[in-house]
């Protein structure tokens, strides 16, 4: 995936997860935890595994400007790794970020 590519995915859906693995097979720590903490705030996202493309992470470090996996963006907006994720969800500002893109739980 080139910068244009990362670009348009990051565009066109409301949340991307950059990350190793899959949200159903995560290939590392950080990865599962980022992915766990949008399945407990009840949101759809797209997850992109950077170890299926070796282009990805080079140009995913250039539209970031963020150096480590996971990376989150949300409408577009970059956000920040595993521990940024962790910190806003617990102040609940990730909560309130994601707003209607939360689904109502039964």
């Amino acid at each position: 995936m080139n910068q244009e590519q990362i670009r348009q995915v990051v565009t066109q859906n409301p949340v991307v997860l950059f990350m190793k693995g899959t949200k159903q097979f995560p290939r590392c720590g950080f990865s599962g935890r980022a992915a766990q903490i949008l399945k407990l705030c009840n949101v759809d996202f797209v997850d992109i595994n950077v170890l299926s493309d070796e282009e990805t992470v080079p140009a995913l470090r250039e539209v970031a400007n963020w150096p480590t996996i996971p990376v989150l963006y949300i409408r577009g907006e970059f956000i920040g790794g595993c521990d940024i994720m962790t910190e806003m969800y617990q102040a609940g500002e990730l909560q309130e970020k994601l707003g209607d893109l939360m689904q109502a739980t039964a």
